[in-house]
């Protein structure tokens, strides 16, 4: 069986360990993923087992004849994926089979040799025998079958046909770091090594990525950020911790959570341990000169230096990130009608209506290209739409984020007083934590607003972006960057947000667990479904299975049931007339509840004012006013609340 084996491997840089005596065997068919701090040396233990790399001490056994594939992590360049970028993306896939198609000319080269030999010739059992056993290779790689295998590769990560023979440089780095997976995976070896494979991959082509790797019969070990495709890909964990390799068999959540007992108990026998250590060191320093106490003293002394001293585990505190709180509006959020956009002769999509809540968590889901990102900046304002309408409720305030719309940085400042200079009040006790919590660590936090990477500059504008009041979010891929305790610590803020929240993202995990609402785009259309990404996958799956079209278009009203009576139809436009009512009278009441704050703020101020605290007149006669103005306030909250029931009982 073919395999690669790490035996008491060591690796240092300088006075650091790396590995420290690291075993590790990768038969074919064991699937791992490699889990581990940032800094743990996960992409080193790679480089090790292709042989980039060679340990300090420790040996490293590749069983004869045992073909390895592997991708780096994205960004970094590996001379064997480089990519020509007037080559053609099938080109470029095909030299996975490099190795297959010299073996294909030294057939074609030995059945020239053939040809010129007798019967009786010495040489032709020789060549006959070669000539076989090339081709039994050939067969078995699959070679002669390689069109197909690229073509399945290549429609899974999400290329169209038409695509197959563009040149590499006219596509961006996400899809050129496509291409590069797509020729790994082809290459066919038994041994996986992928380093977060799945950076720069929607959720659809991460979804087929996990059938694939579900799939094969090679090897996989695998770095990845992205818990649910690590919880469907792999049998087992295999976590680097202070330089040691530790295997825990299961899925990858249930090795989260053992590792949080582990730690606790590591933390709590580290503590028992201390206790120990300071009462002997007392009784040492105690009774060191006290001649009675020698042979007891000196006992100790032995005891501390023979005691196996317990490593201090890294603490994690859990932290709680709140949002400032949202501002008040109404219990519309934005309402698009008959929404149409195209770029050029391209249409995106065409009479499209969605409203949103109050309090909603909105997913947009759909291919790569169906319109997603587009379909957000339309609704916040960032483009203009061809025709339709948008309508924001009352008191609605908008915030957005894209990577690809980092805002300008005041260079001069540094990570910490931006974050400092952004933050409410409140928060700013708390601003190193929340650093530490989107990445930003140690002596990071001072570094320059103008050395900032591109990754680095997309963290910051996010956490400048949850640190404003807003009551609408448009999020696009906010979990890019980000490793897996920062995504659980955003996922935990924004399913305690009480605004709306409208994102994208091709992150399972989190589209599961924060979505409540599915929208899903493509075909020129934009399709609601009134519950979480179960209920939409449960409904699709239906769909497949019934070939019956959910609706026509993208309106978040229920498509015309055939044969429903008149006066069905006369309720629901009742209906309808009578949420508009509520909405105007909503949206009267919310501007005259701002106007009496704004009115009761200025009379506040006032009071504060020398020449008026000391005039006692004046002084009541604005108390009456406050008073006036509360009771007034009273009375208008009582009717929003009174409308907004009405509205969501409607």
């Amino acid at each position: 069986m073919s395999s690669v084996i790490l035996s008491e491997v060591n690796l240092s840089f300088g006075e650091r360990f790396i590995l420290k005596s690291v075993n590790l065997n990768l038969p074919k068919g064991r699937k791992l993923a490699l889990a581990g701090a940032n800094g743990s040396g996960k992409s080193t233990l790679m480089r090790i087992l292709i042989g980039e790399l060679k340990p300090d001490l420790g040996g490293v056994v590749r069983e004869k004849n045992t073909r390895i594939s592997y991708m780096p992590q994205s960004g970094v360049q590996s001379s064997s994926l480089s990519l020509h970028p007037r080559s053609t993306v099938y080109r470029e896939v095909e030299k996975a089979f490099a190795s297959d198609a010299a073996l294909e000319n030294e057939l074609r080269d030995v059945e020239q040799q053939l040809a010129g030999h007798r019967e009786d010739s010495p040489e032709l059992t020789r060549l006959l025998e070669r000539h076989h056993g090339l081709q039994e290779q050939l067969e078995f790689s699959g070679y002669y079958r390689r069109a197909a295998g690229i073509e399945r590769v290549l429609e899974g990560l999400g290329f169209g046909k038409g695509e197959f023979d563009q040149q590499v440089g006219s596509f961006s780095q996400g899809w050129q770091m496509r291409i590069s997976l797509a020729r790994v995976l082809c290459e066919g070896g038994d041994l996986l090594l992928l380093d977060e494979p799945t950076n720069f991959l929607d959720l659809e082509a991460r979804t087929w990525l996990e059938g694939f790797l579900q799939e094969t019969a090679a090897g996989v070990l695998v770095v990845s950020h992205d818990r649910y495709f690590l919880d469907t890909t792999v049998h087992e964990v295999a976590e680097l911790y202070q330089g040691n390799l530790t295997i825990y068999p299961g899925s990858f959540s249930s090795y989260e959570r053992k590792r949080i007992q582990e730690l606790e108990q590591i933390a709590e026998a580290y503590e028992q341990q201390q206790e120990e250590i300071a009462r002997t060191e007392l009784f040492i320093r105690r009774f060191r000169y006290k001649a009675t106490k020698a042979r007891q003293v000196q006992s100790r002394i032995k005891a501390l230096e023979r005691m196996e001293r317990i490593e201090a585990p890294p603490v994690h505190k859990r932290l709680h990130f709140s949002f400032p709180q949202a501002p008040r509006c109404g219990r519309l959020s934005v309402r698009i009608e008959d929404l149409a956009k195209s770029y050029g002769e391209k249409m995106v999509f065409a009479n499209v209506s969605l409203t949103l809540s109050r309090g909603e968590k909105w997913a947009l889901v759909g291919p790569n290209g169906a319109g997603k990102s587009t379909l957000m900046r339309l609704m916040a304002g960032r483009e203009n739409a061809d025709s339709g309408t948008i309508r924001y409720g009352s008191g609605v305030q908008l915030g957005f984020y894209s990577p690809e719309e980092v805002e300008n940085l005041e260079e001069g400042k540094t990570i910490e007083e931006l974050v400092t200079s952004w933050a409410p009040m409140e928060m700013v006790p708390h601003v190193r934590s929340l650093l530490g919590a989107f990445l930003f660590r140690g002596e990071e936090v001072y570094k320059a607003a103008a050395v900032l990477s591109g990754g680095e500059k997309s963290r910051l504008a996010l956490l400048r972006l949850l640190l404003q009041p807003a009551n609408l979010l448009f999020l696009d891929e906010p979990t890019n960057h980000l490793d897996l305790q920062s995504k659980d610590i955003l996922l935990d803020a924004l399913k305690r947000y009480s605004g709306t929240v409208v994102f994208v993202s091709h992150d399972r995990n989190f589209i599961d667990a924060l979505a409540d609402r599915v929208a899903e785009a493509g075909g020129g259309q934009v399709l609601p479904y009134s519950g979480d990404y179960a209920y939409y996958r449960w409904r699709k799956n239906q769909e497949e299975q019934e070939t019956v079209p959910v609706g026509l278009s993208g309106s978040m009203e229920s498509p015309a049931i055939p044969g429903a009576s008149q006066q069905l139809r006369d309720q629901s436009k009742a209906q309808k007339r009578e949420q508009r009512r509520l909405e105007r009278e909503e949206q009267e009441l919310l501007a005259t509840l701002e106007a009496l704050d704004s009115e009761g703020s200025q009379l506040e101020h006032l009071l504060a004012q020398e020449e008026v605290y000391r005039d006692g007149d004046r002084v009541r006669e604005i108390k009456e006013q406050l008073e006036t103005i509360a009771g007034q306030r009273e009375g208008l909250m009582k009717r929003w609340e009174r409308v907004d029931k009405q509205r969501a009982e409607i």
